[in-house]
């Protein structure tokens, strides 16, 4: 895997957000300090997952702290503090001191309340909007690890369709499946044969679709298809063939091919 391949893997957004494993973030570690080029893309991703948090923040409404208050100086208006009884002894100043202690401190706790609420308030808000924040950028990581995969299938067949050595054979849909499609490519020198089966429906669970190469006019196993194999793995090496047709089986093959279940087929 060159450079610009393992930076469009994933793997740098992935230890970003924390899901690289160990080894992966020690690799990545490594390379950072031997490849400049690796970690100006560590930079740049980093600075780009920053400014989309920066950007998703959500603050509270500006409102919020004038409506506790209001209602705090609602509250002390109707509010009337009552005074214990004094010993007759107490003289009119020792009772007014004492009323006043006591409306102090419970200002003082209503105070302390508004800002433990406020603390709660802007608390949910920053968790909410980091919360959002992580979706977001974990989406866009997906994303992007999905378009680094879709690049990379259509450099395989690109590769292949450029290959002077690579046969193409198109594969049309028989009577039962006419917009069914299908590509084998053939490489002369190698005798391997890859498949680009796209255009055929999904296989149903537990069946899959097996290809076969007409040798003298003989249906011969050319190998099973799946999605993973698309145009990158061959299948099976080939020698000779005067066709190729698509049959759907069993999963795991059939020694003979179903032709009521055959999807494409076409001549060389």
């Amino acid at each position: 895997m060159n450079t610009k391949e393992y930076i469009s893997s994933g793997i740098i957004e992935s230890y970003i957000l924390g899901h690289a494993s160990p080894e992966e973030a020690g690799i990545l570690e490594c390379v950072m300090k031997n490849n400049a080029e690796v970690k100006a893309a560590f930079d740049e991703a980093q600075k780009t997952l920053e400014d989309l948090a920066t950007a998703q923040a959500v603050t509270p409404p500006n409102d919020l702290k004038s409506k506790i208050w209001n209602k705090i100086q609602q509250e002390q208006t109707v509010e009337e503090i009552p005074v214990a009884p004094v010993h007759a002894s107490k003289t009119h100043d020792e009772n007014e001191i004492q009323a006043r202690g006591n409306t102090n401190w419970k200002t003082y706790a209503i105070a302390a309340s508004v800002l433990f609420l406020l603390s709660i308030a802007g608390n949910v808000f920053w968790m909410n909007s980091q919360s959002e924040a992580r979706q977001e950028i974990t989406r866009l990581a997906a994303e992007k690890q999905s378009q680094a995969a879709a690049m990379e299938k259509m450099n395989q067949k690109l590769n292949l369709f450029s290959n002077p050595d690579m046969q193409m054979v198109m594969l049309k849909g028989v009577e039962k499946h006419q917009d069914a499609k299908a590509i084998v490519f053939w490489d002369k020198k190698t005798k391997e044969v890859y498949l680009n089966a796209e255009n055929l429906p999904k296989a149903p669970t537990g069946m899959q679709y097996q290809l076969w190469a007409i040798q003298d006019g003989k249906p011969v196993s050319a190998g099973m298809y799946t999605e993973n194999k698309d145009s990158r793995i061959a299948l099976a090496n080939i020698s000779k063939a005067q066709a190729f047709a698509i049959t759907l089986e069993k999963e795991g093959g059939s020694n003979v091919p179903t032709m009521e279940s055959m999807y494409v087929m076409g001549g060389i």
